[in-house]
């Protein structure tokens, strides 16, 4: 149902080439050299090859978020072609004006995104024969490299090892993909989107103002739709997220002590870009629930530094053991009792 051809067109257009220039850096031979580094640290050994760094633009980069969207969008519009069927005379106009107006929102999304990111361990959560692909956008590290008025070589290796990270942990920990992608698909199965007869005959109406309000406050206009089953899973799915991304935070700030120049410079360089939004920017990141991935990067980070502080790295891996050891969104902001939950570290074999 949703026109992806006119998503595509449009996140091209909301996305921009953005600085066009030379490559600051070899990022395959800095993700070479950073691939030990994280190998040491983390102690985590994938089964299968690490692949291997590509610089894209922003319009491959969008086009390639597009299709993953696709995968995650096309069974819930697909439940609305149904319901539509059902919409009489207007049925016609209503499924061309709600593929249209889908394809426009993921379009703007993704376009918007694709301005900002640096780098992408790209793996369907969905399976499929698709291969995983370790992206860097181009214009954006030329970009926030000027910004932020960082030496280049040791920003990208600084981004190579925290999506370098990523890599280990999905193809290292056997369940993860799996267990993120059941988690999206159950979520997906109770979204339903539902048109309900307003002021105009056949629009839907306006939510209650405070309803808005309370949402907005809590983070982003999808709390108005979400039943106790949704809610429930989303936080599941975020404490899983925040571990996933507070873990490849911490590593990448461990190993630059030894092997990335002045990487206290490029930490704070980094959190002040990531407070930096103008307020029309913190607006849409609000409304589009963009800042929940914010929250992810500094509760997430701050969980595995207590963590691996307190216990070690050892203790932290043991978040890989299996779905059940993941922390909860509870034990996020209280390391020490998952640790206790966890109890006892398994004797080593003899």
């Amino acid at each position: 149902m949703v026109d992806w051809s006119l998503a595509q067109q449009v996140a091209r257009l909301a996305a921009g080439s953005g600085d066009e220039g030379p490559p600051q850096a070899d990022v395959a031979a800095l993700c070479t050299e950073m691939e030990g580094h994280v190998a040491a640290y983390t102690r985590l050994a994938p089964v299968t090859p690490v692949p291997a760094a590509e610089l894209v633009g922003r319009g491959e980069w969008a086009s390639l978020n597009l299709d993953s969207l696709a995968q995650l969008l096309d069974p819930v519009a697909d439940r609305l072609d149904r319901r539509l069927e059902f919409a009489g005379p207007l049925a016609g106009a209503l499924k061309a004006g709600a593929a249209a107006t889908l394809a426009a929102e993921a379009g703007l999304v993704i376009g918007y995104v694709a301005q900002r990111v640096l780098g992408q361990y790209e793996v369907s959560l969905l399976g499929g024969d698709a291969p995983p692909r370790l992206l860097f956008v181009a214009p954006n590290l030329r970009k926030a490299v000027r910004e932020l008025n960082v030496d280049p070589e040791s920003f990208h290796r600084w981004i190579c090892a925290h999506e370098l990270t990523h890599v280990f942990q999905f193809q290292s920990v056997d369940w993860l993909r799996d267990h993120l992608g059941g988690m999206v698909r159950r979520y997906l199965s109770t979204v339903e989107v539902r048109i309900e007869r307003g002021a105009a005959g056949g629009l839907p109406s306006l939510p209650d103002p405070a309803r808005l309000v309370e949402a907005f406050r809590d983070g982003g206009l999808a709390a108005l739709v979400q039943t106790k089953e949704q809610r429930a899973l989303l936080s599941r799915m975020q404490a899983a997220m925040a571990v996933v991304e507070g873990y490849s935070e911490h590593v990448m700030d461990a190993i630059a002590v030894e092997a990335i120049p002045g990487h206290e410079a490029l930490r704070t360089a980094m959190d002040a870009r990531r407070r930096s939004r103008s307020a029309p920017e913190r607006l849409i990141e609000r409304l589009l629930g963009l800042d929940m991935k914010m929250r992810q990067y500094e509760q997430g980070k701050i969980f595995c530094d207590a963590v691996a502080a307190e216990a070690g790295m050892e203790a932290l891996n043991r978040a890989w053991a299996s779905p059940e050891a993941l922390p909860t969104e509870d034990e996020l902001e209280r390391p020490l009792e998952w640790l206790a939950r966890l109890g006892p570290a398994p004797a080593a074999a003899a």
